[in-house]
């Protein structure tokens, strides 16, 4: 049977902490072979979006949501969500526009983001899919127990890279039939197997230097003067 690597979670210059080009993200995905891949930038489709429009292979518009209560990723959306709301309440744009509900990262012990345990405790039974390998998890167990969350609700397992860099672009990945559209990726996933490694530790730079370039060079340069257009 016919497979193809697919990447669920990974960020572009869309993402406040992240500088990685479109144009890269598609070199270097058909470079590591991947078949498909899920942007997921922090609270916005945009960079999605037009990704899906480049791409010479699919697509999933997706956005990695802060909620009040720690992040959820909903897949094959329409829209961005805003960031801020209560769980229930981003679950619940998310299905209002036909997409899925991805819980990334849920059990990465270090991670500020990460859904709070009440919460994730709430809405499990409303997800679709469970991010059971996340390359950039500090420690390997916790993406153990996160596929044992997954097991024990049912759902399907998710795998991803959370790439803010090049590098890090296909570490972690579902094998899995193609598919069309979100049922049939549904479908297909349920049957797929992730795999990959995790990312060292010092990725995480490229994410604190990509913040405080933005910060300090892109949002301080002064803005046009009246009739005055950006180069």
């Amino acid at each position: 049977m016919t497979t193809i690597r697919v990447d669920l979670h990974c960020h572009s210059r869309h993402s406040r902490d992240c500088l990685l080009e479109l144009e890269t993200i598609i070199a270097v995905a058909q470079r590591r072979g991947l078949g498909a891949l899920a942007l997921t930038d922090h609270n916005t489709i945009a960079g999605a979006v037009e990704l899906a429009r480049m791409a010479p292979f699919l697509v999933i518009v997706g956005e990695e949501i802060m909620t009040s209560q720690g992040e959820i990723i909903g897949l094959y959306l329409q829209e961005t969500i805003p960031a801020g709301l209560a769980p229930q309440a981003a679950i619940a744009a998310i299905r209002e526009q036909g997409g899925l509900v991805y819980v990334p990262h849920p059990l990465d012990r270090v991670r500020g983001s990460r859904l709070r345990p009440e919460a994730l405790q709430a809405v499990i039974g409303q997800a679709d899919i469970v991010e059971t390998f996340n390359a950039r998890v500090t420690w390997a167990r916790d993406n153990e127990l996160a596929a044992e969350l997954a097991r024990s609700h049912g759902l399907a397992a998710g795998g991803g890279s959370d790439a803010h860099s090049a590098f890090e672009l296909g570490r972690a990945y579902v094998c899995m039939a193609p598919f069309a559209g979100r049922d049939d990726f549904l479908a297909q996933l349920a049957r797929g197997r992730v795999g990959g490694r995790l990312s060292p530790a010092p990725v995480h730079v490229s994410s604190m230097w990509a913040r405080r370039y933005k910060k300090w060079f892109l949002n301080s340069r002064p803005a046009p003067r009246a009739g005055q257009g950006v180069s």
